[in-house]
């Protein structure tokens, strides 16, 4: 597999960790280091425990159902660093009322290589900016 291949298939499971909330996978994915970052609509998480608590109690405390959905993926890889800019599409079920949301937005990832694997060190996300 390609550099842009992994980093395309860390994207997937970032996307997987969403829609199951599921801190094991985002474990996974994200470097275990106290310098990852981010930065999400309800604020912003610090190192890896701050970050996991995203999946658990954010996206598993907030949401019954989540879909989250990349599409326009760009990759760009700089020798031990990479970065990728998409947009998104993403539908839950809110379990204090089951009310369906909807939102989409776009993100940009930052990773760097570990060894012989990638892992994400940063999201920035944030929503489409208004139409004018």
């Amino acid at each position: 597999m390609t550099e842009t291949g992994h980093i395309r298939q860390i994207i997937a499971n970032y996307a997987a960790a969403v829609d199951a909330a599921d801190v094991k996978l985002a474990g996974r994915i994200w470097d275990n280091s106290p310098d990852v970052s981010f930065i999400h609509p309800l604020g912003q998480a610090h190192g890896c425990g701050e970050v996991k608590g995203f999946f658990t109690d954010v996206m598993g405390g907030m949401f019954s159902d989540r879909k989250l959905t990349p599409r326009d993926i760009k990759v760009h890889v700089y020798g031990d660093s990479a970065w990728s800019e998409f947009y998104w599409h993403f539908t839950a079920t809110q379990k204090k009322d089951g009310v369906q949301v909807q939102s989409d937005g776009r993100e940009t990832q930052i990773y760097r290589k570990a060894g012989n694997r990638w892992v994400l060190v940063h999201v920035h996300y944030s929503a489409m900016p208004a139409s004018q």
